[in-house]
């Protein structure tokens, strides 16, 4: 029998009903206008898509002329939930969206069994909703693609860009960073800080990132350590936060969409 991982935070950060969920994120991707070749790497963030979708759909617009190369999306986001020492994977056949379900590429999950930090943790997956919002996006931009989810925890980006190494691939592979940027500054606060975030990120400063400036600061860096390696060019997509979508601007949320592209 196969072992899946169900949805989590279905009907909370996203619709559960598939017909809604379909149309809410299409109407998001349609309302982009992309522009550029397809990315090799994005960095996107992963709050309830009335708050964050639009930002997320400004970057995944630009792979659906990909949708026909791209079959394996190593995903990577931080655990909000579990306290642990490195890299979680899962052992799970199957993840599921009230879309379908998702294959993980266990062949290429076997090659990162002889990295210390990288752990088969289900707990780690089993709530945490980083990685999950990602997937119906990544449905309905994509053909049939195979999925290796990473849930970071306590690691350093060098540990993370060594498991990007392995993964990397050619342009069949797109590398996707969940994380949101700053978190409950008054907006004016949080526009300068996610500012001075985003051009850490573009420029390929990972050093640069401070505790505080996205949740998903350790994915990032080791992506941006490995996307300096390699020689990627990063792109500022999309930059809003919750006051400018869904909330109030007392204490708000930053949203940045980044774009990586160049070398495969």
């Amino acid at each position: 029998m196969s072992k899946i991982r169900n949805p989590a935070v279905s009907d909370l950060f996203y619709p559960a009903d598939p017909d809604h969920l379909k149309q809410m994120v299409m109407g998001y991707l349609e309302s982009v206008e992309p522009e550029g070749n397809p990315p090799k790497g994005v960095i996107v963030p992963h709050a309830g898509y009335i708050y964050s979708g639009p930002i997320a759909a400004s970057v995944y617009a630009r792979l659906v002329s990909a949708r026909k190369k791209i079959n394996r999306v190593v995903l990577l986001g931080p655990s909000h939930r579990v306290p642990f020492y490195g890299l979680a994977i899962s052992e799970a056949d199957y993840f599921r969206t009230p879309l379908g379900d998702i294959p993980l590429d266990h062949q290429a999950i076997k090659t990162l069994q002889d990295l210390s930090q990288v752990i088969c943790l289900e707990a780690a997956h089993a709530n945490e909703h980083s990685l999950e919002v990602q997937l119906p996006f990544l449905q309905l931009v994509l053909e049939q693609f195979k999925l290796i989810p990473l849930v970071v925890g306590d690691a350093t980006g060098s540990q993370v860009a060594e498991v990007l190494t392995r993964l990397w691939g050619s342009e069949e592979t797109l590398i996707v960073i969940s994380s949101d940027l700053s978190h409950y500054h008054d907006y004016l606060t949080a526009q300068r800080m996610d500012q001075a975030t985003s051009e850490a990120i573009v420029t390929l400063h990972p050093d640069a990132l401070g505790f505080d400036d996205a949740c998903g600061r350790i994915p990032v860096q080791g992506f941006l350590l490995e996307a300096k390696r390699i020689g990627l060019q990063g792109e500022l997509v999309d930059l809003r936060n919750s006051g400018d979508t869904a909330g109030s601007k007392d204490q708000v949320v930053g949203y940045g969409a980044y774009a990586f592209s160049g070398s495969a």
